[in-house]
């Protein structure tokens, strides 16, 4: 039976996110090396208005929190993360070093925001198939960019096209069509052109191969090879999400212990919809002696 540590995507940041990280004076030394005085703002309301200190906020923090949790002991057989949240599983998988993965996700985030500065974004539709949403979509210029669940798809697209989806979707059952905190169309093909510049900057980095399974939440697939993994990473922002596909894959791989790195739960709430079959829990609202006597359980079930 094995742990899989999954990372969270854009949407979940609050301000003060990094005020409370374990270890954060270390942390944020290690990352003011890397970006500079900017660091200790990131994680400010003015900041997070923007894609770019968005992404480095979540990078960071799930870095941090994984990182206690492996200090106890608590070791992932398995990484995955949805969107920027692949970045710190590449990170804490071995794959990608810490100080590379802040220059490209601060470049990522740049790119992305960019190439959509305003009236674009991303909102969520709980409750229909996909295969009603797309006929309500059909005409429209927006875009499928998450299957988190069978009835939890997220759309892409300017604002006033997702709006008029949302309205459609509501008015044929849906339970609920939610505007993200995402300010860009990220994982269509709206993206193209700011990922393959992306994959540009991966040209001069180097990855390893990972110590632990790396599992992408873009495709679903086991990634080994360091360059397969730099592909992933790069388009990603460019690729639907296959969230649900990603969590059913892992529980083929005997995974049995999903935890959830902060901020939030939303990861927790859709590997349950996956038909999870152990334990789903997120770090931010279980404490280490929670994840420790989990831990524990799944080792006597071996």
């Amino acid at each position: 039976m094995k742990i899989l540590f999954t990372f969270p995507g854009q949407g979940t940041q609050r301000a003060g996110m990094l005020q409370h990280i374990p270890d954060r004076e270390a942390i944020l030394n290690d990352v003011s090396a890397v970006l500079g005085d900017e660091t200790y703002q990131l994680d400010s309301e003015a900041s997070l208005k923007h894609t770019r200190a968005v992404q480095l906020c979540l990078l960071i923090a799930g870095v941090a929190w994984a990182r206690e949790l492996i200090a106890h002991n608590v070791k992932p057989d398995m990484v995955s993360g949805l969107s920027i949240g692949a970045y710190p599983a590449a990170v804490i998988a071995g794959a990608l070093d810490i100080r590379d993965a802040l220059r490209l996700v601060a470049l990522r985030g740049e790119l992305m925001e960019q190439a959509y500065p305003q009236g674009y974004g991303l909102t969520a539709i709980v409750g229909l198939q996909l295969s009603q949403l797309e006929k309500l979509m059909a005409g429209s210029e927006t875009y499928i960019a998450n299957l988190n669940a069978e009835t939890q798809i997220v759309i892409a697209g300017r604002d006033e096209e997702m709006a008029n989806v949302a309205q459609k979707a509501l008015d044929a059952g849906a339970s609920k069509a939610t505007r993200l905190a995402v300010s860009v169309p990220s994982h269509c093909a709206l993206l193209d052109k700011p990922a393959a510049r992306l994959a540009q900057a991966f040209q001069s980095v180097t990855l390893s191969r990972p110590h632990c399974t790396y599992l992408s939440g873009s495709t679903a697939r086991v990634l080994w090879e360091p360059q397969k993994i730099a592909d992933d990473l790069a388009f990603n922002m460019a690729r639907t999400v296959q969230w649900q596909d990603a969590m059913v894959s892992a529980n083929q791989r005997d995974a049995r212990l999903a935890i959830e790195m902060p901020p939030g739960s939303v990861l927790t709430g859709l590997t349950h919809l996956a038909g999870w079959q152990g334990d789903a829990i997120c770090r931010e609202r279980n404490s280490i002696e929670v994840v420790q006597h989990l831990v524990k359980r799944l080792n006597r079930q071996d």
